[in-house]
């Protein structure tokens, strides 16, 4: 018995389109990879020129100020208004109101950041908050300052102090870790929240117990970058906080900030080189920080991976 065979025919027209096409994807090829290498060098070049002004910054502030960082610098208080002496007092004001605005805004914006993440529903509400954060964090410091004067100072009978400086700067940062940790909180998978609920916990144990902890690098990141943004402010903290000397006692002690006191030593030319030694000891402190948060952060995203 004998099976028929089937010829295969192709077209003319069919043997253009196939040979056209794969004529064509040649090029087209060659011209994504061209624009994939372009964007490679171009994101490179971007990189390099942040990491370049940042090292600029640092050289440029150390070269100037590590000479004046002595024992006596830290650990003594200024004279003839700056001229002489150390920058302990400054040191230790700069670490209370700083420590004092995230005290206060890290609660409040955690709680903010749960409620947009967990319990509201995409609509009007939420966009209203989210549009407020979102003009919160654009408006200038100087207006921060001249709000927390007005209020905290003057209207509450709080006067310049550590208090009044912490109530600002927690009002300043409370838009990024709003922000950063509603963002952490959802990503994480809705699947955790399905898993804990079915075996018996409540919406609240379920964000306590499982989502608050593998979320907490991003939230710890969100503290972090408001803790960088509070510790070198100035203007919000001038008005608020004062330019005193002397070493704080209390929450409601007058104290002036590095950041403060680097900006009178220049703008009222009392001493560049103390005031460059100022400097490099702020940016020290912020590295320092930085480092110490990112390692917690990078221990703590090991431990819940």
């Amino acid at each position: 018995m004998t099976v028929p065979t089937v010829s295969r025919v192709t077209s003319p027209a069919f043997s253009d389109a196939v040979g056209g096409s794969h004529g064509s994807t040649a090029p087209s090829t060659g011209r994504a990879l061209l624009v994939q290498r372009v964007a490679t060098v171009a994101l490179w070049l971007a990189t390099l020129l942040t990491l370049a002004v940042l090292v600029l910054i640092i050289v440029f502030v150390m070269q100037r100020g590590l000479s004046q960082i002595t024992w006596e610098f830290l650990s003594q208080a200024p004279s003839r208004s700056g001229a002489e002496g150390g920058i302990w007092p400054m040191i230790v004001g700069t670490l209370y109101v700083t420590a004092a605005g995230v005290l206060l805004a890290t609660p409040v914006g955690l709680g903010a950041a749960i409620y947009l993440a967990e319990y509201t529903a995409e609509g009007r509400v939420s966009r209203i908050i989210r549009s407020g954060t979102e003009s919160l964090a654009g408006v200038p410091s100087i207006i921060f300052g001249l709000f927390g004067f007005a209020f905290f100072v003057t209207t509450l009978g709080l006067g310049w102090s550590i208090l009044s400086g912490g109530l600002t700067l927690g009002a300043m940062i409370l838009p990024t870790i709003i922000r950063t940790a509603e963002e952490a909180l959802r990503a994480v998978p809705r699947e955790f929240r399905h898993v804990a609920q079915s075996l018996g916990a409540s919406k609240w144990d379920a964000i306590r117990t499982v989502v608050l902890p593998v979320a907490a690098p991003g939230v710890a990141t969100g503290v972090v970058l408001g803790v960088g943004r509070a510790i070198s402010e100035t203007a919000a903290v001038i008005f608020t906080a004062g330019v005193a000397l002397d070493m704080p006692t209390s929450l409601f002690s007058s104290t002036r900030t590095m950041s403060v006191h680097f900006y009178t030593l220049t703008m009222e030319g009392i001493s560049d080189e103390k005031a460059y030694g100022t400097a490099a000891v702020l940016v020290v402190t912020i590295l320092l920080l930085n480092v110490m948060a990112y390692s917690l952060m990078h221990r703590m995203t090991r431990r819940y991976r």
